[in-house]
């Protein structure tokens, strides 16, 4: 069955939304219900703000939360060379735009998981939502809902995945760290199966714990790992393509792995009847001195040849980069810090806002090229340049010196 997402008007109560936020609702039927594009007061904790450029959440966001939190949300691990270079592979790409085309309608959405939704792109998972929003998931799917993508639900955050299944009847991903024995493996992903998931993604990029020296000098600990995360690792460590198949097995649920970098793995990931190639170094905080992952996209891209869907993530900032992603050849996008930078600056409302600017820049970004739908956009489009800035994670904003926001 063929669901779209942000079409059902109803209102929800929503913790610190003022009288004017909106839901996008139950995603199966009816007609959606946009916002304003230029102007949507957020209402959070008392404070109104009209944020018309995602620069203003994120200097929303960083006015609310402490150092560390701030740090944990922004950094990478050891010298951030490959959180630099997520952003500086989206720099390099340029647009070919074609002239004369009728472009009065413009058509952003996409279809993942057999849903319909508003923009490609979806929620990454990010483990310690509560740090940024204190319904933690429960905030981030509500935002997704509202406004019509898909959230991958982290393993490492609050609260439970049953509950947060629970919070909106749209469709969802679950994420999987391997943080137990195979018995504690197979009761959660029957916990997964139970609540009712889309899909099941194994993370395979973090075998080792790496060095994250921002929150690091600070002495943060994210909530998630308070409780004494180190013993875990080992079952993470230990991961093969064997315990990927039993997993993907057990699960018998359209099955996503998280943290292919090469071409090599992508190869053999779709030989073991993968679905989903997910393109990712963890937005930079795992290894350190790794390519960009849109530098690895078109290698994996030519690899996987149509034999599994493509996700990507790292350094997405813009609507542009977004479709700089899709001619790349990716199938969606996933938004990790801008996730937490929304519900940072205005709970749930904030991310919505964030994803309807999102949305706005990829609607003006696809018209000046001459562009109509999602399924029009191929390699023609973009072309090799030289970046004009220097990047940064949030390089993208060009009033956002590093030494405001740090």
């Amino acid at each position: 069955m063929r669901l779209s997402l942000g079409r059902t008007v109803r209102r929800v109560g929503i913790r610190g939304s003022g009288s004017g936020a909106a839901c996008r609702g139950s995603g199966l039927r009816g007609q959606c219900l946009r916002l304003p594009k230029t102007r949507c007061p957020v209402r959070w904790s008392g404070l109104a703000v009209d944020f018309v450029s995602n620069e203003e959440i994120i200097r929303e966001a960083r006015r609310r939360v402490a150092q560390g939190v701030w740090d944990y949300l922004v950094g990478g691990s050891e010298s951030e060379t490959t959180l630099r270079r997520n952003r500086r592979a989206f720099d390099r790409i340029a647009f070919r735009p074609r002239i004369l085309v009728d472009v009065s309608h413009v058509d952003t959405s996409t279809t993942f998981l057999g849903a319909k939704m508003r923009i490609p792109a979806i929620f990454a998972p990010i483990g310690s939502l509560q740090v940024f929003d204190p319904a933690g998931a429960v905030a981030a799917s509500q935002a997704a809902t509202e406004f019509g993508i898909i959230h991958c639900v982290s393993s490492a955050t609050l609260p439970s995945l049953e509950e947060t299944a629970a919070a909106t009847p749209t469709p969802k991903i679950f994420q999987l760290y391997v943080h137990g024995d195979e018995q504690w493996t197979t009761d959660m992903v029957q916990r997964v199966k139970d609540a009712g998931y889309a899909a099941l993604t194994l993370t395979v990029d973090t075998a080792h714990y790496s060095r994250r020296e921002r929150p690091m000098v600070t002495r943060y600990v994210p909530p998630t790992r308070r409780a004494g995360a180190a013993p875990e690792r080992r079952f993470q460590a230990s991961l093969t393509w064997d315990t990927m198949d039993w997993i993907k097995e057990m699960a018998g649920l359209p099955f996503m792995l998280k943290g292919v970098q090469t071409a090599e793995d992508a190869e053999i990931a779709v030989q073991h009847g993968v679905d989903y190639i997910w393109v990712s170094n963890h937005g930079g905080r795992q290894i350190d001195h790794g390519q960009g992952s849109l530098d690895t996209l078109p290698e994996i891209v030519q690899a996987v040849a149509g034999r599994a869907r493509i996700i990507v993530d790292g350094g997405v900032q813009r609507g542009g980069d977004i479709l700089k992603a899709i001619a790349l050849g990716a199938d969606v996008v996933a938004l990790g810090r801008l996730q937490g930078w929304g519900l940072a600056a205005g709970g749930v409302a904030g991310a919505v806002r964030m994803l309807e600017i999102l949305e706005d820049e990829l609607l003006s970004t696809m018209g000046l090229t001459g562009l109509t739908s999602i399924d029009k956009v191929t390699p023609k489009y973009v072309c090799q340049a030289d970046p004009v800035t220097e990047a940064h994670e949030m390089s993208s904003w060009v009033n956002m010196p590093v030494g405001r926001i740090l």
